[in-house]
């Protein structure tokens, strides 16, 4: 798998198969999959000048076309898989982890004051619903399914399911089994 793009591997998520360039192209034709080309190619060529303007700029129109706010600087783990298209918010300091699965209109955001200042850092292999609010210098473990509509500003540790707003932890083993598929 080490010779693979992470591009072929974000996509390797959402279909299960390992893609051609031109096959890759083509399933852009879906705004999930043609935002992460575009966001990987950004990242790809951020620090080269010239490159990294046009690919900024690429970027910047996709995210107003689509409604995803995430940044190039943000830390994404390969194996990114963005469930459906709609609103959605990521602080551009906050680390998510491989295979993570993230629904529409989810906020993975900074927090300003308190005991949990800062931005969160996302293990690997969490599954985030639709709706779901992630705020502060929290962590969530690997292998966490937060529930769709679930208000998240307290560490998860691994292996668990986070229920709603104020969120609620039980821990499961197997919290993500059958809701994260072609794992890379």
């Amino acid at each position: 798998m080490s010779n693979y793009s992470i591009i072929q591997k974000d996509f390797y998520r959402e279909s299960g198969k390992w893609l051609s360039t031109f096959e890759i192209w083509a399933k852009c034709i879906n705004p999930n999959l043609h935002f992460i080309y575009i966001f990987r190619k950004t990242q790809k060529h951020m620090k080269k000048p010239v490159l990294g303007i046009f690919w900024r700029l690429v970027l910047r129109h996709y995210q107003i076309k689509y409604g995803y706010q995430i940044y190039p600087e943000t830390e994404i783990g390969e194996g990114l898989y963005l469930g459906h298209w709609g609103s959605l918010v990521i602080n551009p300091k906050a680390t998510i982890g491989r295979n993570c699965n993230i629904a529409q209109g989810v906020t993975i955001g900074q927090q300003n004051r308190g005991k949990y200042q800062g931005f969160p850092t996302i293990g690997d292999e969490v599954w985030i619903g639709t709706n779901a609010v992630i705020v502060g210098g929290v962590t969530v473990g690997n292998n966490v399914l937060i529930a769709p509509n679930s208000y998240v500003n307290f560490d998860i540790p691994t292996n668990s399911v986070v229920v709603g707003n104020p969120g609620k932890i039980y821990p499961i083993k197997r919290a993500t089994e059958g809701y994260i598929n072609s794992k890379i």
